[in-house]
């Protein structure tokens, strides 16, 4: 029979290793910090614009709903100066989420710079800042951060640990699963057991980390915040920590579930009992996964946007599937290279499972794509969508990895190899250590290591007479050469079946690309989706470190006199940004006194003469007395523009009033 020679786990790992911590890397590195699924639409005031007095406040909108705090707007005085009074207002009216702050009285003109940093429905960090000036703009000393919300030594800690929490939901799960339905003697294989616990382990620190570094994360950003203990407490109030609180308590019983999996239940002999066992496990740890899953969907991308309803759900579903294929697949992998056999039966049923798994993966995927892309220009024009075609590819390259395993699944042949000690195969107690197995595959080999072993029982044996007492060092050699060669044999036995050797290295071949793929997940989790890119983008607002081309305010004052009683006074007009698209209008009606006039109405017409547009009615609504507003004034087109205001002070009495202006 030809034999073919796997590669050594030791190794193989190694660069699975390597692998996984060079494109986590590149991944990270080149990431965003900042970006999530909150965006900053727009700003009043305007970035850049200058006002001719000084608002009473400053409203920011954003895309979806955010945490703020006393601090999360703030608004600097050209010498650095706090010019707000600390207070936030909510402003939030049916979908729009805008929030403000009250600015002191009696500002002074000059330049100044609001800088904001808040926590995004989804729990990622966002943050920015713009400037607007008073009069005219004026120098300022005011010197803004330059690491960007969830940056830095504590954004890429957080990153890893992220990472490393799926990677260890994926095991744990995966090859808890992988025992109950493909494997259930499994349950006794001591290696299978430590890649399970090891899972365990590696999601309950990952963690404990993430929620130690919540607060520095989304706040600070300095390692030492760690150990605020205040700090702690606001993050155990917020909805991340909630979800990071459950999942460890959840944990608790996962703990127990695994402590029953690889203890009573691999104990069990009696059939029926074991049965019985299996089907309380099975409920017991889908409910467990599935409260740890949805730790991810409360809180992070499907808990907000359209349809979270069904979207937190899907997302659920989503990551059982994926810890299922790639869990088990782990899992697999390790019983390959350490245990002494893998029955046939067990390798075609985690097929089956990978194959269902695969296609709730597509349906799931599917819907998420649609839900967090939403159109085709958004797939190939923003950094989400073009990580989601690299997932896309990563998936099709696995799913055809997987093909290529169920082929060599079917070719397998349905033999245990020859062991030299049958219990060695119970339950794979008697396995070497790695550092053994290594020490033998690099000896001699199996033909010339026996010859020696037998050589040294000749000289040691009973019959000798020469050596009245053994000599302890000798002994130890002796013991070292005869695991020496139970490796050896062991080996070769494994490797003498070709296509075991062929499912072998196509499974390493999936579990690399598998490591990939989890990395470019966890990096999409932290990215802002390309539907609300968009919407940013389509809306004119500005997100973080975007800079706006300063636009100036239309204002101007307009004497009106309708002939009859207080019929003579001044229309004063603000139209904001005073640009194409669109614009928010103020009219104030007042005495020549100065004082505010109320009249029964007024409207305006605008006209773009030379390109045929207009007259386009706006409608303004009475906020108060001499106080008019409409928001939304869409301006289509650049140009000089006619701007009519029709005054009407009685029944009888109106006029109509008209300036041109520029708009750019």
């Amino acid at each position: 029979m030809t034999t073919s020679t796997a590669p050594r786990l030791g190794a193989a790992l190694a660069r699975l290793l390597v692998l996984a911590a060079a494109l986590l890397g590149v991944l990270l590195a080149g990431a965003a910090p900042a970006s999530a699924h909150a965006a900053l639409t727009g700003s009043d005031p305007q970035d850049g614009a200058v006002v001719a007095t000084a608002p009473e406040e400053v409203g920011l909108t954003f895309s979806e709903q955010v945490a703020m705090s006393p601090d999360s707007i703030r608004v600097l005085d050209p010498s650095g100066r706090r010019a707000d009074t600390g207070e936030i207002i909510d402003l939030c009216s049916g979908a729009v989420v805008k929030y403000g702050v009250a600015l002191r009285a009696g500002l002074p003109d000059g330049t100044y710079t609001v800088a904001w940093q808040t926590v995004s429905a989804d729990s990622h960090p966002i943050a920015g800042a713009f400037t607007f000036s008073i009069g005219a703009p004026s120098a300022t000393s005011v010197a803004l951060p330059e690491q960007a919300a969830g940056g830095g030594v504590v954004g890429a800690l957080y990153g890893i640990a992220r990472y490393l929490s799926y990677a260890g939901f994926a095991v744990l799960v995966g090859g808890g699963a992988f025992v109950l339905l493909c494997w259930p003697r499994g349950a006794g294989v001591r290696p299978v057991q430590r890649t399970v616990v090891r899972g365990w382990l590696t999601l309950t620190g990952a963690t404990l980390v993430m929620l130690l570094l919540r607060g520095p994360y989304t706040g600070s950003g300095k390692l030492a915040d760690v150990f605020d203990l205040g700090g702690l407490q606001a993050v155990l109030q917020t909805k991340t920590g909630a979800a990071l609180t459950s999942r460890l308590l959840l944990l608790g019983a996962a703990a127990l579930f695994v402590a029953v999996l690889f203890g009573a239940y691999a104990r069990r002999t009696d059939p029926k009992e074991r049965k019985d066992l299996s089907f309380g496990l099975g409920l017991g740890g889908t409910v467990v996964a599935a409260g740890i899953a949805g730790t991810w969907a409360l809180a992070e991308h499907a808990s907000t946007g359209i349809q979270p309803g069904i979207a937190m759900p899907v997302d659920i579903l989503h990551l059982l599937a994926v810890a299922a294929w790639l869990g088990g697949l782990t899992t697999l992998l390790v019983a390959l290279y350490r245990v002494p056999s893998v029955e046939r039966a067990a390798v075609e049923r985690f097929s089956r499972v990978a194959f269902v798994s695969v296609a709730v993966l597509v349906a799931t995927g599917l819907y998420q794509s649609w839900r967090q892309v939403g159109s085709w220009s958004a797939l190939t024009g923003t950094r989400y969508g073009q990580l989601l075609l690299v997932k896309i590819g990563l998936m099709g390259v696995l799913v055809g990895i997987a093909w290529i395993s169920r082929r060599w699944t079917r070719r397998l042949a349905d033999r245990a190899p020859a062991l030299p000690d049958p219990g060695l195969e119970q339950e794979g107690e008697a396995e070497p250590e790695p550092e053994d197995e290594e020490e033998g595959l690099e000896g001699e080999g199996p033909e010339s290591g026996a010859a020696e072993g037998e050589g040294l029982q000749e000289e040691t044996g009973p019959g000798t007479a020469s050596e009245p007492e053994p000599d302890p060092e000798r002994a130890a050699q002796l013991a070292r050469q005869r695991a020496a060669v139970a490796t050896a044999r062991r080996k070769k036995a494994r490797d003498a079946d070709p296509e075991r050797t062929g499912l072998r290295r196509s499974v390493l071949t999936e579990a690399a690309v598998a490591v990939v793929l989890l990395a470019v997940t966890t990096v999409l989790t932290s990215t802002e989706p390309g539907r609300t890119e968009e919407e940013a983008a389509r809306t004119g607002g500005t997100t973080a470190g975007s800079t706006a081309v300063p636009d100036r305010p239309v204002d101007f004052r307009l004497p009106f006199d309708t002939g009859g009683v207080d019929g003579k006074g001044v229309v004063r007009l603000s139209l904001d940004p005073g640009r194409t698209g669109a614009n928010g209008l103020h009219l104030f009606v007042e005495r020549p006194n100065g004082k505010p006039l109320d009249v029964p109405e007024i409207k305006v017409n605008l006209t773009l003469e030379e390109k045929g547009v207009g007259p386009l009615p706006v409608a303004p609504d009475r906020i108060q007395t001499g106080h008019w507003s409409a928001s939304g004034v869409q301006l289509p087109l650049p140009g000089e523009w006619r701007i009519q205001v029709t005054v009407r002070t009685s029944e009888i009495d109106q006029t109509t009033i008209e300036k041109n202006v520029k708009i750019g």
